[in-house]
């Protein structure tokens, strides 16, 4: 696979809330297991009906079929998924790259136990700026915040 034939383009609601919702669980299955996959299934129906839609978001395609996604709200990234399969590939830097060209810095928040985002981000060049013990949720689960600047 080579991911100079990976196609970015907009959201589609009508289209795409079920592909989309798929990568996440399936993504966030692996990255984030610590968290428990009954409460990830509860989730899930929250990043179909307010976080997908609520967001800013970029779909990378491979022929036309979606393989990851990343959501914007404003220049913070609410999420940015990879399907399993489809990760190594440099689909998840080509999703931050496009969201560059729309924000000149970038910021999220990352669980600090999911080590591979957080080697990921800093390749990339986020600098941690904060560390908080609890997720959004008040489970204790460690997230760091970072900042990329362009």
């Amino acid at each position: 696979m080579n991911n100079q034939h990976l196609v970015i383009r907009a959201f589609n609601g009508a289209t795409d809330t079920a592909t989309l919702s798929r990568i996440w669980l399936e993504a966030s299955l692996v990255a984030h297991p610590f968290i428990g996959e009954a409460t990830l299934r509860e989730q899930q129906l929250l990043i179909e009906k307010h976080y997908l839609p609520g967001a800013e978001t970029w779909v990378g395609c491979f022929s036309g079929e979606p393989v990851g996604f990343i959501s914007l709200i404003g220049n913070f990234v609410g999420g940015i998924f990879v399907a399993p399969a489809k990760q190594g590939f440099g689909i998840g830097r080509q999703l931050i790259a496009h969201a560059m060209t729309r924000h000149a810095t970038l910021s999220l928040e990352v669980y600090t136990a999911n080590r591979a985002a957080m080697a990921f981000y800093a390749a990339l060049g986020f600098d941690e700026v904060s560390r908080r013990p609890d997720d959004d949720q008040g489970m204790p689960f460690e997230n760091a915040r970072l900042v990329l600047r362009g």
